[in-house]
């Protein structure tokens, strides 16, 4: 009788870790930011379009569902803006142990709660 062959690892064996955590979030931002921007180009285009088509783009903006698309926007901007930082650093060499890949991606988690949390403070006061 044949031995059953080995599964490879899945969910309940396989623990994720915060390279290929990040590398996800990474390619999601990127999705995000792509239907942000036509978010934003529609908001260009209410603007050329006169006052009362601005309006209505402000008031939708300034709704707290509003707010909380830009705040994920503004994340996801400065996480994928940063984590493209770290990836040029690779491309160019540096950065490449197990360590230092690391504590950059611990760096860009810091700066990613930083700097949005002092971009929303600036929006607020």
């Amino acid at each position: 009788m044949a031995r059953p062959r080995l599964l490879s690892p899945h969910l309940q064996v396989y623990r994720l870790q915060l390279t290929s955590m990040m590398s996800i979030t990474h390619r999601a931002t990127g999705v995000a930011l792509t239907t942000g921007t036509v978010v934003f180009a529609a908001w260009l285009v209410a603007v050329a379009l006169g006052g009362e088509t601005y309006m209505m783009a402000a008031a939708i903006a300034a709704h707290p569902l509003g707010q909380f698309v830009l705040f994920g926007y503004s994340a996801a901007l400065i996480y994928h803006a940063l984590n493209g930082v770290r990836h040029l650093s690779w491309d160019l060499g540096y950065g490449l142990t197990i360590p230092e890949v690391h504590r950059s991606g611990h760096f860009v988690l810091f700066f990613t709660f930083l700097l949005t949390a002092c971009l929303w403070l600036v929006i607020l006061i």
